[in-house]
């Protein structure tokens, strides 16, 4: 995707605006960036434009509903709507609260891999005793070393796996695309962890359900 930074940079910088003439602007997560400008390439939905903050954020949950609210405040008498595309990312319903209070609207869930699977089904799941799985999806396999391995500190203390991962059984990764690379990439990921592997191809899940509702409100 040409222009588009690297995913070093989306984890620590995010995404400024990439149009600014658009009428809706998403205000989404760094780790979201490839997905949605693929969705709205792929659906001309040229009347959407994105800017991301930090994907690092979700390391730090407690500075995700500030920073929306900032971005918010910011761009607001610049756009005819805005839409969040965060789920609930661990801010436990603060982001939700405010996203109600600032009058934007934002993406059911309570995680992205929740919402790439489909939260109905990903709620199924779960129900049906799929708790010890963890998720990576494919940006957080390319940036696996980033999000999980150094700042767990197995890079330093690897004796710290068994700790952290002992009540894990298997490492699930999400795909939103067909890449060898990439699942060769997560199967490494699942044998540093020591987990059991599984591939789903969830493509875009309810993220593409989600945006087709605010591309339809123009």
């Amino acid at each position: 995707m040409p222009g588009l930074p690297s995913d070093e940079t989306l984890t620590r910088e995010g995404l400024a605006v990439q149009d600014a003439k658009a009428p809706i602007l998403l205000i989404a997560c760094g780790a979201l960036a490839r997905e949605i400008l693929a969705l709205n390439k792929a659906n001309g939905w040229d009347h959407m434009t994105l800017t991301c903050l930090p994907a690092k954020y979700h390391l730090y949950p407690e500075k995700i509903t500030e920073a929306v609210e900032e971005a918010v405040a910011r761009h607001r008498d610049a756009y005819d709507q805005i839409f969040v595309v965060y789920a609930d990312c661990g801010t436990g319903g603060l982001l939700q609260a405010k996203c109600d209070e600032l009058g934007v609207k934002m993406v059911a869930g309570p995680h992205c891999y929740s919402f790439f699977e489909g939260n109905e089904a990903f709620s199924e799941r779960t129900e049906g005793g799929e708790i010890t799985a963890f998720y990576l999806t494919d940006f957080l396999v390319k940036q696996f070393d980033a999000f999980v391995w150094k700042p767990m500190g197995l890079d330093r203390h690897p004796e710290l796996r068994d700790m952290i991962f002992g009540n894990y059984t298997k490492l699930v990764y999400q795909a939103q695309i067909r890449d060898a690379a990439l699942l060769e990439k997560a199967q490494d990921c699942a044998r540093r962890l020591g987990l059991e592997f599984e591939y789903r191809f969830t493509g875009y899940g309810d993220l593409e359900t989600a945006l087709r509702g605010v591309a339809g409100k123009t």
